[in-house]
C-alpha cells in the first residue's frame, strides 16, 4: 500500500528550504539580539548567556516537533511532497514585547532586567492564551472563508514582511538588487546553479563579497568592518538554558500593564496560527489547528521558564519553503543550527560578519509567494475582499512608521496636533482606529465582503455582529481591553459593525426577485 511507503527525512530541496529559511530565522535572530543591545541596552551575559540559549532551547524543540508531525502526517498519507510546517520568534510580537513591555518598565525602573522580567511574565500569559486556545481554534477556522483567513495573512505579508526588505534592497543597490536577481532566477525562474548550490547561499555568498571587498578598499556597502568583526569574537562560549523561574515570578510586580497587551496579543496568535495552518492546506498538507497552538503554547512557555521573553509562532510562508523544494529534514535543520549559534555565542559573529541587505531578499521572496497565494487558492470573485483584508495592515503599517518619524524627532502625533496632520493629509486617528487588531479587522471585513459576494447575508451580518463586539472590547480597531470607551476603546464603531449587522439581517430576509442576476465568475485571461 502507498500510505506503508516510509517518508524520507531529507532531500535535495531541504538544501534550498534550510539556508532560506535558516536566513529568515537568522535575520530575525540578528534583529532581536540588535534589540536588545542597543534599544533595551541589556547586559551582554544576560543576552548570550540567559536569553538567546533559551531562545535556541525553544527553537529546537518548536522545529524539531514539527518535522515530526510532517513524518507523520508523510506515513500516514504516503506522500513524498509533505512539508513540515516553519516556526520560530513571532516577528511581530519581538517588537511590542520590546517597546510595549520591555523598554517602558526599563526605563521607569532604570533596570533592564526588570523589563526582561516583564517581558517572561508577558510570554507566560500569552503561553496559556495559545494552549487553550487551540480548542476553540478550529471552529473559528470552520467558519472562516479562506479569503478572509489568507487576505488578512496576505496583509501581514504585503506590509510587514515584504517592505522593509523591499526598502533595503533600494538602500544597498549594488548588494541587494543583485541577491533578489540571484534568488529570483532561482526561485521563481527554476533556474539551477552549478552542482546544486541553493540560491539563498549565492547570494548570501556574493553579499558578502562585495561588502567585504568594499570594506577593504575603505568603502561602506554593507555596513561591516574588522573592528566590529574583532569585537564580536568577545561572545564566544558556551552557555546552556538555566531555569528563570525566579525572573518570571520577579515580573508579577507588573501584571497590570502586562494583561492590557498579552490578551489582545494572544488572540493575535491564535488568528495567525489560524491563517498560516489555512496556508499550508492551501498547499496540500493539512495539520490540525489544535495540535498547533497547543505545540506553539507548550514550547514558548518552556523557554519563558528557561529565560526567553519571545513568544514561538508557526511561521507564515509554508507553500514558499515547499515550493523550492523543503519537506521534513530543513525544520529539523533549522532547529538544530539555531540551537548552536546561540549556545556557542556565534550570533555576535554573524551580525558582524553578514550584510542584512542580502539576506532582505529572501524575505521579500516569502512575502511574494504568501501575497499571491491568497489570490491563486481562492476563487476569482473573492479578490475584492482580499484587498479589503489587506487595508487594515496597511493602516498599521502607515502608524508605525509616522510614529517612528516622530519618535525620532523627540515628539509625538498628540505633541503635533492630529488636526494640524489631518490638513496635511495625514489621517493619523483614521490610521490609529483602522490598524488596530488589524489581524482580527481584516479577518472580519474580508469575510463580510465574501458573504456578501457570495449572497449569504446572515453569514455576513454573524460575522459584523462578531466585530461589532470584539471592537466593543477592543480587540479590533484598538490594542487594549475594556468596555465602552473606559480604555481606549471605540464604542461608536462597535455600534457602527451592529448597524452593518442589522442591515444585512434585512437583506437576508429579502425575497430573491430584488437581486440581480448572479455575474458568471471571471476569468483571468492574457491580454490579446
Amino acid at each position: 500500500m502507498q500510505a506503508d511507503r516510509k517518508p524520507q527525512f531529507w532531500t535535495p530541496g531541504d538544501w534550498n528550504a534550510l539556508f532560506g529559511f535558516g536566513t529568515n530565522i537568522l535575520v530575525n535572530l540578528l534583529v532581536l539580539t540588535g534589540l536588545l543591545q542597543f534599544v533595551l541596552k541589556m547586559p551582554a551575559p544576560i543576552i548570550f548567556g540567559r536569553i538567546l540559549p533559551a531562545l535556541g532551547l525553544m527553537m529546537l524543540l518548536s522545529t524539531l516537533y514539527y518535522a515530526w508531525l510532517a513524518w507523520q502526517l508523510a506515513s500516514k498519507t504516503g506522500r513524498s511532497d509533505v512539508c513540515a510546517l516553519p516556526s520560530g520568534i513571532s516577528v511581530p510580537h519581538m517588537f511590542v514585547v520590546t517597546f510595549v513591555i520591555m523598554l517602558p518598565i526599563a526605563s521607569m525602573t532604570g533596570d533592564p532586567i526588570k523589563g526582561w522580567e516583564a517581558g517572561l511574565v508577558w510570554v507566560f500569559f500569552q503561553s496559556f492564551i495559545l494552549m487553550i486556545g487551540g480548542f476553540i481554534a478550529p471552529y473559528i477556522r470552520a467558519i472562516t472563508p479562506r479569503a478572509a483567513l489568507l487576505g488578512t495573512l496576505a496583509g501581514v505579508s504585503v506590509a510587514f514582511i515584504s517592505m522593509r526588505p523591499a526598502i533595503e534592497i533600494f538602500l544597498t543597490p549594488a548588494i541587494g538588487l543583485v541577491c533578489f536577481a540571484i534568488i529570483l532566477v532561482s526561485w521563481f525562474g527554476g533556474l539551477r546553479y552549478p552542482r546544486g548550490i541553493p540560491a539563498g547561499l549565492v547570494a548570501i555568498a556574493f553579499g558578502m563579497a562585495v561588502a567585504w571587498g568594499s570594506a577593504l578598499l575603505g568603502l561602506d556597502v554593507g555596513g561591516l568592518s574588522l573592528a566590529k568583526l574583532g569585537a564580536a569574537f568577545a561572545t564566544f562560549g558556551f552557555s546552556l538554558p538555566l531555569p528563570a523561574v525566579d525572573h518570571v515570578f520577579s515580573g508579577f510586580s507588573y501584571l497590570g500593564i502586562i494583561l492590557v497587551t498579552a490578551i489582545p496579543f494572544g488572540i493575535y496568535d491564535l488568528v495567525e496560527a489560524m491563517d498560516n495552518v489555512e496556508s499550508a492546506e492551501a498547499a496540500g498538507d493539512h495539520y490540525l489547528t489544535t495540535r498547533v497552538l497547543t505545540a506553539d503554547g507548550v514550547v514558548s512557555l518552556i523557554g519563558c521558564l528557561m529565560g526567553n521573553p519571545f513568544i514561538n509562532a508557526v511561521y507564515i510562508g509554508h507553500p514558499g519553503w515547499k515550493a523550492m523544494g523543503g519537506r521534513i529534514g530543513y525544520s529539523a535543520a533549522t532547529g538544530l543550527v539555531v540551537a548552536a549559534l546561540c549556545w556557542f555565542g556565534i550570533v555576535a559573529l554573524l551580525l558582524a560578519l553578514v550584510p542584512i541587505v542580502a539576506i532582505s531578499p529572501i524575505l521579500l521572496y516569502i512575502g511574494m509567494l504568501i501575497g499571491a497565494q491568497a489570490f491563486q487558492t481562492t476563487p476569482v470573485k473573492h479578490a475584492p475582499a482580499i484587498i479589503l483584508a489587506l487595508t487594515p495592515h496597511l493602516a498599521a503599517w502607515a502608524k508605525v512608521l509616522i510614529d517612528g518619524a516622530l519618535g525620532a524627532a523627540g515628539t509625538n502625533a498628540a505633541t503635533v496636533g492630529l488636526d494640524k496632520m489631518a490638513n496635511m493629509g495625514v489621517l493619523y486617528h483614521g490610521l490609529e482606529v483602522m490598524g488596530g487588531g488589524a489581524i482580527l479587522s481584516g479577518l472580519v471585513l474580508g469575510a463580510i465582503a465574501v458573504f456578501v459576494i457570495d449572497r449569504k447575508f446572515a453569514h455576513a451580518a454573524a460575522f459584523a455582529a462578531a466585530g461589532a463586539v470584539l471592537t466593543y472590547f477592543g480587540l479590533m480597531h484598538g490594542e487594549s481591553i475594556g468596555i465602552g470607551n473606559g480604555l481606549g476603546v471605540t464604542p461608536s464603531i462597535s455600534l457602527g459593525y451592529a448597524m452593518v449587522a442589522g442591515f444585512l439581517l434585512l437583506c437576508a430576509r429579502l425575497p430573491a426577485s430584488v437581486l440581480a442576476p448572479s455575474m458568471p465568475e471571471a476569468k483571468l485571461e492574457p491580454a490579446e
